[in-house]
C-alpha cells in the first residue's frame, strides 16, 4: 500500500490549495515543494466563484482581510482614436454581488496558505524538489532531491509552466507568444481608488489598475511592446510615476512607484491532455495565460474544485488507475473553452487592425447602453454559466 494516498507536486498557491482541498476531502496528502520565496510583490485577484471556495475550505477569514474588494471595473478608450468606445462602468451591485471579487498580494496569499498547510494534519510537507516522478499503473514512485523515496496512489502536478509531472507523463503542450510584454508594478496615488479597477485599452495594449487594500495603493500590469517595457523598466522609479500619471489622465491623482518595476513577456500555454493514469495536471501545469482579463488562479481554482469532489475520500474509497483519464474528461469544455475565449480577448485587446478595433468600440458601445447584456457579460465574467443559469431563472 502507497504510504501517501496522494502527492501534490508544486507549492505555489495552486499547489498548495490543492493539497489542503484534497486533505480536508479526507486524503493524506504529501506536498513535495522547495520552501517559497516571500518577497513576489504581484496581486492575484479572485472573483467571486472562486472566493465561495476559498471559504468553503476555511481560509478566507484570514485572508480576506488583507484583500481588497473589486466592486467596480471601469473600462475607458484611451487610443485617442476618432471613434472611441464610451467608458463603460461595471458594478457588482448591479448582479447583486458585494464584490465581483478580491484583489491579494500574492505574500499575502502564500503566508496565508502556508500557515493554513503547516496546520494541516492530513499533510505531510517534503521541503525539497522531486528528482524523479515514475507514473506506474498501480502506484507512483516519487524520488527527492535528498535521495529519499514513497509512493502514492496518484500525483497531482502543480509545478507551473515547466512542469517535471506532467514530462513525466509524456503530455505535450501548445504553447504560443504575444508581440507585448506587461510591466507589474504597485503605486501609490494620492486620491483614493473607491474599491474601483480601471482599464485604459491603449494603442499598445490594456493597461490595468487594480485596488489593493490600503485606499491610496494600487497594482499596475501595463501591457506594451516588448522594447517599450524594456525602455519603460530602464526609467527611474520618478519618470514612470509620471507615466503612470499621465496615463491615467490623473485619476488618482499623484503617484508614486513603490516596490520593484518588473516586465514579464506574454505568452500562452495548454496540455495536449489534463490527466493520464494515475496522474492529473493543475494550474499553469495544465494551462498558462497572460496577466490579462484575471483568468489564471481562477481557472485553476475550477481544477481543484472538480479534482477534489472526483476524490473526496470520507469514504475511504480508492483511488482509481483512470482517475486521469476521466478527470480530463472533465475539464476539458472549460479549459479549452476559458482558453480561446482569453485568447480572442488577448488578441483584440493587442491589436491595432482596425476592423478590430471597431468591433471591440462597438461592442462596449452596447454593454453600456443595455443593462440586461451587460449583467450577463458580468456574470459569466464572475463564473462561467453564471449567466446562462440567470437567463432561465428569470
Amino acid at each position: 500500500m502507497a504510504e501517501h494516498e496522494i502527492a501534490v507536486i508544486g507549492g505555489g498557491p495552486a499547489g498548495m490549495i490543492t493539497a489542503l482541498a484534497l486533505a480536508r476531502a479526507g486524503r493524506n496528502v504529501a506536498l513535495v515543494a522547495p520552501a517559497q520565496s516571500s518577497s513576489d510583490h504581484r496581486t492575484t485577484a479572485l472573483m467571486d466563484h472562486s472566493i465561495a471556495f476559498i471559504n468553503r475550505l476555511g481560509l478566507w477569514k484570514d485572508i480576506k482581510p488583507g484583500a481588497a474588494p473589486l466592486k467596480t471595473m471601469r473600462i475607458i478608450d484611451g487610443t485617442g482614436r476618432l471613434l472611441r468606445a464610451p467608458t463603460v462602468s461595471f458594478r457588482s451591485a448591479e448582479i447583486d454581488l458585494e464584490a465581483f471579487g478580491y484583489n491579494i498580494p500574492n505574500s499575502v496569499l502564500v503566508a496565508k496558505l502556508s500557515q493554513a498547510v503547516e496546520n494541516e494534519a492530513n499533510i505531510t510537507e517534503f521541503r525539497e524538489a522531486a528528482s524523479d516522478i515514475d507514473i506506474g499503473k498501480d502506484a507512483v514512485a516519487i524520488t527527492l532531491a535528498s535521495g529519499e523515496s514513497f509512493e502514492a496512489e496518484l500525483v497531482v502536478g502543480a509545478d507551473g509552466r515547466k512542469s517535471k509531472v506532467r514530462e513525466s507523463a509524456d503530455i505535450g503542450t501548445r504553447q504560443w507568444s504575444y508581440k507585448q510584454s506587461a510591466v507589474v508594478l504597485n503605486f501609490e496615488h494620492g486620491l483614493p481608488h473607491g474599491d474601483i479597477s480601471t482599464e485604459f485599452h491603449t494603442r499598445g495594449g490594456p493597461f490595468t489598475q487594480v485596488p489593493l487594500p490600503e485606499s491610496n495603493r494600487s497594482s499596475l500590469v501595463w501591457v506594451m511592446a516588448s522594447a517599450d517595457a524594456d525602455a519603460m523598466i530602464a526609467r527611474t522609479p520618478e519618470e514612470i510615476a509620471a507615466a503612470v500619471e499621465e496615463r491615467m489622465q490623473f485619476l488618482l491623482g499623484a503617484v508614486k512607484i513603490d516596490g520593484p518595476v518588473q516586465k514579464w513577456p506574454l505568452s500562452s500555454l495548454v496540455a495536449n491532455r489534463f490527466g493520464k493514469g494515475r496522474m492529473a495536471l493543475v494550474g499553469e501545469a495544465a494551462h498558462a495565460f497572460p496577466p490579462i482579463g484575471a483568468q489564471g488562479l481562477n481557472l485553476s481554482l475550477r481544477d481543484i474544485m472538480r479534482l477534489s469532489r472526483m476524490l473526496d475520500g470520507i469514504d475511504g474509497s480508492a483511488i482509481s488507475s483512470r482517475t486521469g483519464e476521466r478527470y480530463d474528461f472533465l475539464r476539458k469544455s472549460d479549459v479549452w473553452s476559458r482558453t480561446a475565449s482569453v485568447d480572442l480577448l488577448n488578441r483584440s485587446l493587442l491589436a491595432d487592425f482596425l476592423p478590430a478595433q471597431l468591433a471591440r468600440s462597438a461592442g462596449l458601445y452596447v454593454l453600456s447602453a443595455v443593462p440586461p447584456l451587460r449583467q450577463f457579460a458580468m456574470r459569466e465574467g464572475v463564473q462561467p454559466m453564471r449567466g446562462i443559469k440567470a437567463l432561465f431563472a428569470s
